[in-house]
């Protein structure tokens, strides 16, 4: 029987023989941003089906597709589990800066915390183009990718007790909120996620049942598909031009191997 470790490697580009642990785990995940899009596709057309370990193989690993922060920390989760790593999954709700304020949708962002050598990490795959890229430590230690800085400050509030912050490269001037946790708010079984899912494809204050949204890093930036626009990043230039729905359906298929 083919495994998730088997599958997510061939996806992602690491050797089936290559040891996987906390000091190598940032290439994984680079590796994970690169491979992987954020994307709703399934939600947009009505294609969304229950979450299991089967499930999220055959939608991410067998048929290539993306997801959403529920798609991918959970395969991401049962990669790592499957290396050893003492991972759990958490719940947090993600912090909008445009309109400051907390999402509606309440906690539905899924991320993950290891623990390493007595030390909590977050460490998530699943948040867009926000991605730290590395394990961020939860004593509030700032860490440095390619993709910006970031840190996680304990920070007891009504959402959590800690809060993700960032200041990504080329975008942020300041440091901005991503998302507050519960560090103890585990999701014990991938079948808890069914319950996030549906919010997130029901609720009004959902952002990803209004359009389709594709996205994810590259070597030099990020690529983005949102509504009728085509954004890219690189080396801090951005390029973004209105495109037409069949357009849409082209890069959709080019960028992303994605079939709308």
């Amino acid at each position: 029987m083919t495994t998730v470790n088997e599958l997510f490697r061939k996806r992602i580009g690491i050797e089936q023989d290559e040891p996987i642990n906390f000091e190598n785990l940032g290439q994984a995940l680079e590796k994970a941003a690169l491979a992987l899009p954020f994307e709703n596709v399934c939600v947009m057309k009505g294609g969304t089906t229950e979450i299991t370990e089967q499930s999220l193989m055959e939608k991410i690993l067998t048929r290539n597709e993306g997801g959403l922060c529920y798609d991918l920390n959970a395969i991401l989760y049962l990669f790592l589990a499957e290396n050893s790593f003492n991972a759990r999954l958490i719940r947090g709700v993600v912090y909008d800066a445009s309109d400051q304020k907390w999402s509606e949708t309440g906690k539905t962002h899924v991320a993950i915390l290891i623990m390493d050598k007595g030390q909590q990490y977050l460490v998530d795959t699943g948040f867009g183009g926000n991605l730290p890229l590395i394990p961020v430590p939860l004593n509030g230690e700032t860490v440095s990718s390619r993709n910006g800085v970031f840190r996680v400050q304990k920070e007891p509030s009504e959402y959590g007790d800690y809060c993700l912050y960032m200041k990504l490269n080329h975008k942020d001037n300041d440091w901005r909120k991503g998302y507050a946790f519960d560090a103890n708010d585990t999701a014990t079984t991938i079948s808890d996620l069914n319950e996030i899912q549906k919010i997130i494809v029901n609720h009004p204050g959902s952002v990803f049942n209004k359009r389709i949204l594709i996205t994810r890093l590259t070597n030099k930036g990020s690529v983005t598909l949102a509504g009728n626009s085509a954004t890219i990043w690189t080396d801090g230039t951005i390029k973004k031009e209105e495109i037409s729905d069949e357009k849409f359906k082209e890069l959709a298929s080019d960028l992303f191997g994605l079939t709308i």
